[in-house]
Formats: C-alpha cells, structure tokens, sequence
C-alpha cells in the first residue's frame, strides 16, 4: 500500500517535488509506526477505558500469542494508511517537517482514538467503544481509517488554501508554474499496487481466511473494475 501511494503521489506532482513526496510517505510510516508500537496500539485496542479510549502504553506481547503479535502488525499497516492518506491531499504544498508534525498528531491521538470508538476491545471479541457498543460496524476500515484520513486531509487544505494553477487555462501561466505530472505511467503503477493491496486489505479484515474470504475479494476486484469503468465513461 505504501509503495502504491508512493508511485501515485510522486507521479501525479512536478518533478521538482516527487522526492520530497517520495521521501514522506516512508517517514510517515517510519514515525507513525514507531508511535503506533509505543502509545496508539494500547490506546486504539486496549479493553480498559472509558468508551472513548483505551490505555495508552507499549505493545508488549506475549511470544506465545502469535495471533496479538499478527493482529499488531496488520492494524500497524491500517494506521500507516490512514496517516499517509493526508500526504496526497497536501502534496507540494507543506513543508517537511509539517507533514511529520500532521502524521504524529493523526498517530498519537485522533486515529487510535477514532479507532477506539469503532474498533475497542476488538481483539477480545469485546464492545468496548461507544461507537462499538451500539452496533456500529466498520468491516474494513471505511469510516476508521480511510474517512479519518479523508477528514484529516480535508482539514489541512482549507488551511493551505487552493491548489494555485491547477485549474488555469494553458498559456495563462508560465511553464515553470503549471503543474505537470511527473511520470503518468509511475501513477498507473502505483494505482495498481494498491488495487492489489486491498484485496490484503479487505480479505485480511476477516482475520482468518473463512469461507468468506473468497466472496470478499471478489467484491473488492468488482468494485475496482465497476468504479474505474464508470470514472472512464464519466470523463468522456
């Protein structure tokens, strides 16, 4: 997944910018992941807490409990995911330490806890978060991790303002600002790696591979193909 926004971003931006893109979407995971492991985990998952957070602290696991230490390294990639999410959206336009500064904030707080409300106690088979506990169901992440994201990104362009030249007419501008895309078919490669991340993604959600599984995945190709065919026929 972080290779394929990684290939997106840094083709889809000018060329002047694709490492500076290149370059976040390693250390976001790089600093997210670190304060997933110390803080987030226990906050997002742990059973104790009030309904809208967990108990903040390091994963610590057991040797034995090989299916905690799996369950920790796939909710290590969601987290990596909802925080890189924010990357595209303010591509260009923010300065390095910013964007760490937005992945720290969106790792330590508003995602575990989020994820807290949807997702609490989880791992126990328990309804600990108050989103939880009145029926509220997330399979995949829809709401938790891509909508956060989603929000958080949102949130970061009004401040940062309009994308300026992104929408002139050609020859309004000069060349050196009009926003050209670096490397179109790195973009193509980048949406497909995604494309077959989530089928880890979505088949992976069932935490075991079920009978369901199947059924799953062939959703998630059906999806893609059915949305990409209406995007083609949209943009005729």
């Amino acid at each position: 997944m972080q290779i394929g926004f990684t290939a997106i971003e840094a083709g889809i931006c000018r060329s002047k910018n694709s490492i500076n893109v290149a370059i976040k979407n390693i250390s976001d995971f790089v600093l997210g992941g670190g304060i997933f492991w110390l803080v987030s985990y226990q906050l997002m998952y742990a059973s104790q807490g009030n309904g809208f957070y967990g108990s903040p602290g390091p994963f610590i696991p057991d040797p034995s409990n090989q299916f905690e230490i799996l369950f920790f390294l796939y909710q290590l990639v969601f987290a990596g995911t909802a925080i890189t999410i924010v990357s595209g959206a303010v591509a260009e336009r923010v300065t390095f330490v910013g964007y760490l500064m937005i992945s720290a904030i969106t790792a330590l707080g508003i995602y575990p806890i989020i994820g807290h409300w949807i997702w609490g106690g989880g791992i126990e088979g328990q309804a600990v978060g108050f989103l939880k506990s009145m029926g509220f169901v997330d399979f995949a992440g829809s709401t938790a991790v891509h909508s956060v994201g989603g929000w958080i990104a949102l949130a970061a362009v009004i401040l940062v303002g309009p994308r300026i030249g992104r929408f002139r007419e050609e020859g309004n501008d000069p060349a050196e600002n009009r926003l050209t895309p670096s490397n179109l078919p790195l973009v193509v490669i980048g949406t497909i790696i995604l494309w077959v991340g989530w089928i880890g993604f979505n088949g992976g959600s069932e935490l075991a591979f079920t009978s369901n599984t199947p059924m799953i995945i062939l959703n998630t190709l059906i999806a893609v193909c059915v949305g990409g065919s209406f995007g083609i026929l949209y943009s005729y």
